[in-house]
């Protein structure tokens, strides 16, 4: 039997429709607000950062950033027992935003340009500078420009801190990189690495972690403002986090939750940051 031009038309047209819908291209992700009209968020934390983000052994999360995603989903209208918290790894976090495999990312994230150009950022709600954590008995490194002579420096994949050391205070220094912080320091522990590298709000839950094991050497040399990331081009969800962080700040909840979370390592709360809407 022959088809004629028309069905043959036809036909090639639905083929086309449905490897398309197969495909997922006729789908688009929701935004914040949608999500959360739902009832329900899904947020992206650092599972391995003590007194930021952290997952404890009976499955419950405690950290700064855990109490901040909490906050912001609250003026969303999503209560904790509905929010599903997401492991999110440094170099994982562009693509679980741009993957829509979670609604917005509180887990130390430095906002930069280089990143704003893949997903978007509310905030800051913290702000902290680099620093590096040695062993308690070191005394030869005293800030990043006494990691010259080969030292091994350590950090994550996909965060920039170690690269920055490199680049701009110790040319000779050895690179080490690990999935996780918890790994940097089990290395510096161990005597693998001479320096764990992030910023010194990271590396002082460490310390507070194991009294007496390391020691944050030397000051702050860098700037880094921590945001809330999310779909780059969800100007509504960013503007409504940015409400909701700016409630945080004034109505003394940021504190609040400040003290309880990173205050037993001993790190002084600095004054809030000021919200930069773009």
């Amino acid at each position: 039997m022959k088809i004629n031009r028309s069905v043959r038309f036809g036909i090639g047209i639905m083929a086309i429709a449905f490897a398309a819908t197969a495909c997922g291209g006729g789908e688009e992700s929701k935004t914040v607000s949608e999500n959360a009209a739902d009832g329900k968020l899904t947020i992206g934390i650092k599972f391995d950062q003590p007194g930021l983000g952290l997952r404890n052994a009976d499955g419950t999360y405690t950290g700064f950033d855990v109490e901040v995603a909490k906050y912001v989903a609250n003026e969303l209208g999503v209560k904790p027992e509905n929010i599903t918290f997401k492991e999110s790894p440094s170099a994982q976090r562009e693509t679980l935003i741009q993957n829509g495999e979670v609604d917005y990312i509180v887990a130390t994230y430095s906002i930069t340009d280089a990143r704003k150009e893949k997903v978007g950022f509310a905030g800051p709600y913290f702000v902290a500078g680099q620093s590096l954590l040695v062993n308690a008995d070191n005394t030869d490194i005293t800030g990043p420009e006494s990691l010259n002579g080969g030292k091994i420096l350590c950090s994550v994949a996909g965060s920039t801190p170690a690269q920055k050391v490199k680049d701009t205070y110790a040319k000779d220094v050895q690179l080490q990189e690990f999935d996780t912080y918890s790994a940097c320091v089990e290395a510096l522990r161990n005597g693998k690495v001479d320096a764990v590298t992030t910023d010194d709000i990271i590396l002082a839950g460490y310390a507070a972690q194991s009294p007496g094991a390391f020691r944050i050497a030397g000051e702050p040399f860098t700037t880094e403002n921590y945001g809330i990331g999310l779909a780059k081009d969800d100007s509504e969800g960013r503007g409504k986090i940015n409400d909701a962080i700016e409630k945080m700040i004034s109505s003394g909840a940021w504190a609040e939750a400040f003290t309880e979370t990173v205050g037993p390592s001993g790190y002084t709360m600095p004054a809030p940051p000021t919200v930069n809407r773009y």
